[in-house]
């Protein structure tokens, strides 16, 4: 399944990323392109750095891209 659909880019794209170190939307969209044109996909991009951070037990740095991207300060 498409998480971008303005860069194509897939789930499985998305998730590699995040496991090769990738933890914020930006570091996201510089390895793969996603997250970089309409933000439609900012959320869900957000939701799998968490899912995959939760994995690894770094759930404070996913939850700083989420806050970062509504505009919340740590």
């Amino acid at each position: 399944m498409y998480v971008c659909v303005c860069a194509r880019v897939r789930e499985c794209e998305v998730r590699s990323v995040i496991r090769d170190g990738a933890r914020c939307l930006e570091t996201v969209g510089d390895a793969c392109g996603a997250g970089t044109s309409c933000g439609t996909c900012h959320d869900r991009i957000c939701d799998l750095i968490e899912e995959e951070a939760a994995r690894d037990g770094q759930l404070v740095g996913a939850q700083a891209s989420r806050n970062a991207l509504v505009g919340i300060s740590a």
